[in-house]
C-alpha cells in the first residue's frame, strides 16, 4: 500500500511503497482510511522535536475509515462500519486508562503516527480498537469528523477544562490555529465575558472573530488589547496553542493573578518560565496530552450541530498530493490554510 513516511529531521516525508497492516493482536482492527489530515504536531516531528519517531515511520494520527477487519476480541466493530479514529488508543484498563489519563495508558497512549505506523496511509492498524474508534454519527459530513479525532478533544481538554475557563471569566488564546480556534469554539461552552484570540495572520484572526472571539490582537499587541479588555488585570485563562518559546513567554505577561495558563503546544526546546515576575501572582500552569476521554460528547454536539466547524477545514487534497498538502499546511499564513483534509 502508499504511505507517507518519516524520512530525517528536516526533510521532506516521502510518499511510499509499504506492506499492508495485518492483525498483530485479538484486540486489533484494520481501518481503510477514507479521510486522513495533517496537524501542527506532524510539523513538529519534521522537524526532530519528536525524537521517539523513526526513520521510516508512517505519519499521521488522525482520520475517518472503513472497518476492514476485526480481532476475534472486538465485539463493537464488524468489517463495514464506518469510524473515528482517535488520535490516542486506550486499553480501558490500565491504571492510567481508569484514571482518566488515556494518553499514558501502559498499553497505549499517542502512538499512531509516532511509536507504530499511523493514518497517512490507505490502510492503518489501530490498536485496543474498542476503546480508541468511534462509530461514526448518521447524517454528518465524513470530513468534519475528522476534526474530532483530535483538534477539538486537544482544544477542549488541554486548553480550556486545564484552563478552568468560568462563566463570566476572561480567556486569552495565544495561537489561532486549528486547535487554538477549537479551544476558542469549546470555551465559549462556559459563556466567558472576553476571548481574545491573538496571531500574527490577519485571516486568522478574522476567522477568530466569525467564531466567537471578542477581541482580536497581533502578537505585537496583545499586551494592550488583554489590558484594555481586562482592566489592566490580564485574563483568568491564558491558554498557549503554538508551541515555542516566544508563545509561552508573551502567556506569562497575559495571565492574571489567580490565572491559569493552559500549555498546549508541542514544544521542542526549553522555554524560560520567569519566576521573578510570577512567584507571587497565585497562578498555575498546566501541562497535558489529549487523553480523548470528552471524545464521546463533542460526537454528540456535532450530531446536534453545536459545532461550528465548517470555516476549519480550509483545503482539500487527494492522497496522491498529501506531500504538496504538507509543503502548503508548513506555509499556512502565506496560503490561508488552517485544517487540511487528505481524501482516498
Amino acid at each position: 500500500m502508499r504511505a507517507l513516511t518519516y524520512i530525517s529531521p528536516n526533510h521532506p516525508p516521502a510518499l511510499v511503497e509499504v506492506p499492508k497492516p495485518g492483525l498483530e493482536k485479538a484486540t486489533d482492527a484494520i481501518v481503510k482510511l477514507k479521510y486522513t489530515t495533517i496537524c501542527g504536531t506532524d510539523l513538529h516531528i519534521l522537524k526532530g522535536d519528536v525524537p521517539t519517531v523513526s526513520k521510516g515511520r508512517v505519519l499521521g494520527h488522525e482520520g475517518v475509515g472503513t472497518i476492514e477487519a476485526v480481532g476475534a476480541g472486538v465485539s463493537s466493530f464488524k468489517p463495514g462500519d464506518t469510524v473515528l479514529i482517535s488520535c490516542i488508543s486506550a486499553c480501558g484498563t490500565c491504571d492510567y486508562c481508569k484514571r482518566g489519563m488515556n494518553s499514558h495508558c501502559n498499553n497505549g497512549g499517542w502512538k499512531l503516527g509516532n511509536t507504530i505506523d499511523g493514518t497517512q496511509a490507505e490502510f492503518v492498524r489501530i490498536p485496543n480498537a474498542e476503546n480508541s474508534l468511534y462509530e461514526a454519527p448518521d447524517g454528518i459530513d465524513e470530513k468534519v469528523l475528522v476534526l474530532l479525532s483530535d483538534i477539538f478533544p486537544t482544544g477542549f481538554e488541554c486548553g480550556v477544562l486545564n484552563g478552568k475557563v468560568s462563566p463570566g471569566g476572561t480567556v486569552v488564546i495565544v495561537g489561532s490555529g486549528p486547535v487554538g480556534l477549537a479551544s476558542l469554539i469549546t470555551a465559549q461552552f462556559y459563556s466567558p465575558i472576553v476571548i481574545v484570540m491573538v496571531d500574527g495572520d490577519p485571516h486568522r484572526l478574522e476567522i477568530a472573530k466569525n467564531l466567537g472571539a471578542t477581541h482580536t490582537a497581533s502578537v505585537e499587541d496583545a499586551a494592550e488589547v488583554v489590558k484594555a479588555a481586562t482592566n489592566g488585570k490580564g485574563c483568568d485563562t491564558v491558554i498557549e496553542a503554538v508551541g515555542v518559546p516566544a508563545s509561552f513567554h508573551q502567556c506569562q505577561e497575559l495571565v492574571a493573578p489567580g490565572g491559569v495558563i493552559a500549555n498546549v503546544g508541542v514544544h521542542g526546546v526549553k522555554v524560560n518560565l520567569h519566576l521573578e515576575n510570577l512567584w507571587d501572582k497565585n497562578i498555575a500552569i498546566t501541562t497535558r496530552l489529549v487523553d480523548t476521554t470528552t471524545t464521546p460528547m463533542l460526537l454528540k454536539l456535532l450530531s446536534a450541530h453545536k459545532l461550528p466547524t465548517e470555516k476549519i477545514i480550509t483545503h482539500e487534497f487527494s492522497f496522491e498530493k498529501i506531500v504538496q498538502a504538507y509543503e502548503i499546511f508548513g506555509n499556512a499564513s502565506y496560503n490561508k490554510a488552517l485544517k487540511v483534509l487528505i481524501s482516498f
